[in-house]
């Protein structure tokens, strides 16, 4: 109840307090659906939340995985465009009856070049064929002549490349080895890095399985 002996100004205050002022009989809270929504709001966001985070953690376990278990050699890209280049003999063996052998020696010398335009040319040598004694390549005698030709190949034409079999093929336009000249010489390939590695299931000691590793040359 208003006080009729107050001012002006207080009884509108205080007429403007009572119409917009909460009924204490109806006790207001806020209601119980807003809350309700708000739950399950938050609920949902929690939940996507944690799918995410196990999303997340499976593919960082699987990446781990694979970069420990997968091979290098694997990982590296085996194309023509990797081939090309100039590289450096570092060993060629061959196996035959469950042995091998050094076919050029210990420590052999030899280089394969590949270039971007389809050609290449390989050559293998032992560090030990010994010298003609006549200083003549023409008057070698029998011994020098077959101790040069059993301790080097060379050969040379051009080559492609089946990067889904991991396989070389030569086409072989000239060689040391008559018999190869105008054949075709497959080679599995396996690139890793600065280290290249050829198989030959056909060598030109007609038997066995040879395998000669190179590394880039500097």
């Amino acid at each position: 109840m208003q006080n009729e002996n107050s001012s002006p100004e207080l009884r509108l205050s205080q007429t403007r307090h009572a119409m917009f002022a909460p009924s204490p009989a109806s006790g207001y809270t806020p209601r119980p659906h807003a809350r309700r929504t708000k739950n399950r709001l938050a609920a949902a966001l929690l939940g996507g939340l944690t799918v995410l985070l196990q999303i997340s953690a499976i593919f960082t376990t699987l990446a781990l995985i694979f970069g420990v278990l997968v091979p290098r050699e694997e990982a590296v890209a085996q194309t023509a465009k990797d081939l090309v280049g100039t590289w450096a003999l570092v060993s060629v063996t061959l196996e035959q009856n469950s042995k091998k052998i050094d076919m050029y020696g210990a420590n052999p010398q030899g280089q394969a070049i590949f270039d971007p335009n389809g050609h290449f040319f390989i050559m293998f040598i032992r560090l030990d064929v010994p010298k003609f004694a006549s200083t003549n390549r023409q008057a070698g005698t029998p011994e020098e002549n077959k101790a040069a030709v059993q301790g080097s190949l060379a050969y040379f034409g051009t080559y492609s490349i089946s990067e889904t079999d991991k396989v070389v093929t030569y086409h072989v336009e000239g060689s040391t080895f008559p018999n190869w000249k105008g054949t075709d010489q497959k080679r599995l390939f396996k690139l890793s890095a600065d280290e290249l590695t050829f198989s030959n299931p056909t060598p030109s000691t007609g038997s066995g399985n040879a395998e000669s590793v190179w590394r880039r040359a500097r």
